[in-house]
Order: structure tokens, then sequence, then C-alpha cells
């Protein structure tokens, strides 16, 4: 929901209240509006409806302030030719051509084309190589690269198919006299999320081997679907020493990649 849908809803809501409450005084009181706004909104509406409702902008673009349309589409080329480039840098190409914008240029165009941030780039640079059939350079595959590494690196990965992508983590579920503390380990299968749990009275590279020996792996084998890949967090019961790492030594001998998420990044 954007501004203008949220301005138009608050004032039909002061609509909704007057009908409920039957007093228009009263209901401008709730809503803190004056009575000759409310009544102004309520012409408004019978005449034209809700399009009628939404705020009047009066800003008008200065066009004598905008870049002649070659720069402004040369900038634009450049920001799928180079999607990684910062202002000031696609600023310096573009003059080392003949084309002189300034930085500052250089972002008010792309804010006017949505291609502000890298990854608007990026989103762009796919969206025209999908259309075109385009044959990327160097430069586009490594930022398409290092998009799609930092992605997994904050756990976000595209799945494929069922198999491809699981999740496991632990959660502390609480104290019971006697026993002491519960823990829970948690296994999702990113693609068809089917889950799996157990609980245990310590968490560590060995209990979360555990869970994938007892109860993941049976049920992949039994569903005839690799598993190829697991998401954790950097917890020390996931990540340690590959050579002496329980749970890293497991996912080795079973031939599954192990993708930790970013330090602090859930």
């Amino acid at each position: 929901m954007n501004t203008q849908d949220k301005i138009t809803k608050n004032k039909l809501g002061v609509f909704n209240l007057a009908k409920i409450l039957g007093n228009v005084s009263q209901t401008c009181k709730v809503m803190g509006v004056s009575r000759d706004s409310f009544y102004r909104f309520k012409q408004l509406y019978e005449t034209g409806g809700e399009t009628a409702l939404q705020e009047i902008s009066h800003k008008k673009p200065c066009i004598k302030n905008r870049v002649d349309a070659s720069i402004e589409q040369a900038v634009v080329n450049f920001a799928i030719e180079q999607p990684a480039y910062g202002q000031l840098r696609v600023s310096n190409e573009l003059k080392q051509q003949g084309l002189f914008v300034s930085p500052g240029g250089v972002r008010s165009i792309w804010l006017r084309h949505d291609l502000e941030t890298f990854a608007k780039r990026l989103k762009a640079l796919e969206a025209k190589s999908a259309q075109d059939n385009l044959i990327l350079t160097e430069a586009q595959l490594k930022a398409l690269e290092k998009a799609k590494q930092e992605k997994e690196a904050h756990g976000e990965i595209e799945t494929e198919h069922p198999g491809y992508l699981g999740s496991q983590d632990t959660f502390y579920v609480g104290t019971i006299k006697g026993v002491g503390r519960i823990y829970q380990q948690t296994f999702v299968d990113t693609y068809s999320r089917a889950a799996m749990a157990k609980l245990y009275e310590t968490k560590s590279a060995l209990i979360a081997a555990d869970m994938l020996n007892d109860r993941v792996l049976p049920f992949f084998e039994f569903q005839e679907v690799p598993l190829l890949r697991i998401l954790t967090d950097r917890g020390s019961e996931y990540c340690g020493n590959v050579e002496h790492h329980e749970y890293q030594l497991y996912l080795a001998i079973e031939n599954i990649d192990h993708t930790p998420t970013k330090t602090k990044s859930p």
C-alpha cells in the first residue's frame, strides 16, 4: 500500500466512522479533522469517488534542469553494462566518452528509471538479458555472481527441487525438572517444506549430525531423493575444523554441501 492509498483509506475511515456514530462533530473530534475538511472530503467523494480523495501533488518537474535525452539514455545503458559501478565512477567513465554528467545527475537519472541501487540495476540486467537474449560480458557475469554469493551468505538461495537445499537449526525448548535443558534439532526441506524435528538434552556437533543420520537422510533415501546442500547458521554445532568436527565430517562423508549464513545474519 503506497502513501496515496493510505491517505484515501484514512479519509474513507472518517466517513465510515460518521455512519457508525451518526454524529459528524464527534467523528471529527475522534479522527482529528475539522468539520470543513469532513464536508470537503465528502463532496469530493460524492463527485469523483475514491480517486478524488487522493492528494494532488503541486510539484512540477523542472524540465530545463534535466540533461539531454541522449546523455540520459547513455546513463541508463551504462547502468545495464556496468551495474556494479557507483554514480561517481559512471560520471567519470562517461566524461571520458565526451558525455558530461555530474555524479548527482547520474543518481537523478537512476531514480527516474528505478535504477538507484545495485540490486535494481542487476534486476534490470537480468530482465534485459532474458528479453533480448544478450551475451553477458565478463563484468556483468561477475556482478551477477557477486549478487548470488551475497544472497547465499544471507540465506537467500533459490531452490529448484526437493533435496536441493535443506535448512537445519537448533532451538531452545525449555527446562524440564529432573531432566534439564531441552533443545530441538529442526530440519526443513526449503522446496517441499517437509519438516523433521527431534529433541535432545544438549546441543553439539554430534547431536546435529545424529539428527541427519537418524531422521533426515533415511527420509530422503526412502523417497529416493538425494540431499545436495544444507543451510545453517554459524553455531558451534554446525561450523568448526573439518578434520575434527563431527557435523562437518558427516557432511563430507555423505557428500552434502554446507552453506553457513553470513555472520550476524539470520
